[in-house]
């Protein structure tokens, strides 16, 4: 199957052609015949699957076949819970569009907030925004929802767990002559979003789109038990000096262990960047550059660049800490082996971390591989579930209590051959 089979305008064509997009992905072969049917979506996709231009291309085929007659505000809506995902969408949606009379924005926190205002003001046909920057300009009356025909959930659930359900329930509100909503989630999963899905969608087609195994083989995966905390960045450090040339993300739980980590390895001579939560966006755009360009080959991060990240040639993702759920676990191993590249998992252990380790290996429903470095072994070993204690036997007939207390007898009434010698 081909993306002519979709019916998508020439314009759309030749821009897939020319970002080398062969073939849809699954998840795009699911969307895209139930978006352009106009129905809502309620989609579960892992990252790296290709649910941007899931998205993006039905939305942008509807103003393609309706185009409006005057310039004015935005007609589609893209919400998405951070910045850094905000302009890749951004980046994504130019490149599709790069055709078509379409304007394409992005409005987020950590600019300027007067910066920002004059992109309201222009003609724009599709707006990314994070929820809680898009309230301000709300409030202020400066943002338009009238015009929204299509409003788009980008990481649903992310947006959840960061506490934006009141915003995202409001900016719906104001939307509420949209013709079209479509949800895209990592998982379906949970009380929460069901209803969250239920307030903001009509009669949606529910997709489901996990990756074929042959896609789920191409991380590697594996993990190196530490004993104490010295041991665990001498693994850190071996691992990342094996190839000067390897591109990792090393995932940290805190910022505080985040700094940390940053000033040891600087110390230890290994050039690294890091991004976390709450960061000055110009930091955080000069660190992905930095790392994008291969300045630096050394990301640290926090979860906060564990979803939206979109760099192709990461070869390794090392979990220095375990995340605090196995759900989280998978997004971070998703920033490695994109776009058809194969890429490692490595996670370093201490015996404090066994028992999420379990529950990762649960979900993901394999064990992962236990490795050694030869140079560094683990003193330590996994605590295993201790084994179901035998059951005993009952004694065969005739050799009860009494039978075994008599053949003792015997036994004991035997000359022994010392003393007969």
């Amino acid at each position: 199957m081909s993306f002519e089979n979709f019916d998508l305008d020439e314009n759309l064509l030749r821009a897939l052609e020319q970002l080398n997009f062969a073939r849809p992905t699954t998840i795009q072969k699911m969307v895209l015949p139930e978006a352009m049917d106009g129905r809502d979506i309620m989609a579960s996709a892992p990252t790296g699957t290709g649910k941007t231009a899931a998205f993006l291309l039905p939305a942008l085929q509807h103003m393609l076949d309706f185009p409006r007659r005057q310039p004015g505000p935005p007609r589609v809506l893209v919400l998405t819970p951070t910045r850094e995902l905000a302009m890749q969408i951004e980046e994504q949606a130019k490149a599709l569009s790069q055709f078509c009379k379409l304007n394409c924005g992005v409005i987020t926190g950590g600019v300027d907030h007067a910066e920002q205002r004059p992109l309201l003001e222009k003609n724009l046909d599709l707006l990314i925004a994070t929820p809680g920057r898009l309230m301000e300009y709300m409030d202020e009356e400066s943002f338009d929802s009238r015009a929204v025909e299509i409003l788009i959930l980008d990481e649903a659930d992310r947006m959840l767990d960061m506490g934006f359900s009141k915003e995202v329930h409001r900016i719906a509100g104001e939307c509420r002559w949209r013709r079209q909503s479509m949800l895209f989630s990592a998982t379906l999963e949970g009380e929460g979003l069901q209803r969250f899905c239920e307030e903001l969608l009509t009669e949606p087609a529910e997709l489901n789109a996990e990756p074929p195994k042959r896609e789920r083989g191409k991380i590697h995966q594996w993990i190196h038990l530490a004993d104490h905390a010295e041991h665990k960045f001498a693994l850190l450090t071996h691992l990342l000096r094996l190839d000067p040339e390897h591109r990792s993300i090393v995932f940290v739980k805190t910022r505080e262990r985040l700094h940390q980590l940053v000033g040891q390895l600087t110390q230890a001579g290994l050039e690294c960047t890091y991004l976390r939560g709450e960061m000055d966006q110009k930091k955080r755009n000069e660190s992905l550059t930095k790392f994008r360009e291969k300045r630096s080959n050394i990301l640290v991060a926090t979860d906060v660049a564990a979803r939206g990240l979109d760099i192709p040639d990461v070869t390794h993702v090392i979990n220095y800490d375990l995340p605090w759920s196995a759900d989280v676990y998978l997004h971070r191993i998703g920033r490695t082996a994109r776009a058809g590249a194969k890429g490692s998992a490595i996670s370093l252990v201490e015996a404090h971390d066994i028992e999420i380790l379990g529950k990762i290996e649960r979900y993901m429903q394999h064990p992962m591989k236990r490795r050694t470095i030869a140079e560094l072994p683990p003193k330590h070993r996994e605590a295993r579930p201790p084994k179901k204690a035998k059951k005993s036997k009952m004694p065969k007939k005739g050799k009860g209590a009494k039978g075994i207390a008599k053949k003792q007898r015997k036994k004991s009434q035997k000359p022994s051959k010392k003393a007969s010698s």
